[in-house]
């Protein structure tokens, strides 16, 4: 997903805006995860750059996405741009001690 969101959109209520806005990237990353995995991979690793206004993408966290989102519209921004991608993700092996 690579999308601007805008924040004040004519006649909507901000407030029901931003819930729009989260609840659509929360459907998003729902359906990425809930994608089959291939067999080599261990989770899908989701990769995400956030902006405001006319900034350049920064990359973020991805449990920031929310605090993120709610800081630009406390800035009354108006609109922000946010990029999610799911790549394949690998947990690191641990070597086995032997006793």
């Amino acid at each position: 997903m690579k999308k601007v969101f805008n924040l004040k959109e004519g006649n909507k209520n901000p407030a029901r805006q931003l819930d729009a806005i989260k609840y659509e990237i929360r459907k998003y990353i729902k359906r990425e995860k809930k994608k089959t995995l291939p067999e080599d991979v261990d989770f899908w690793d989701l990769k995400c750059k956030f902006a405001r206004d006319e900034e350049e993408p920064q990359v973020i966290e991805f449990i920031d996405i929310t605090k993120y989102i709610d800081e630009a519209s406390e800035a009354n921004c108006n609109a922000f741009y946010m990029e999610i991608i799911a790549t394949k993700g690998y947990r690191p092996q641990e070597e086995i001690e032997d006793k």
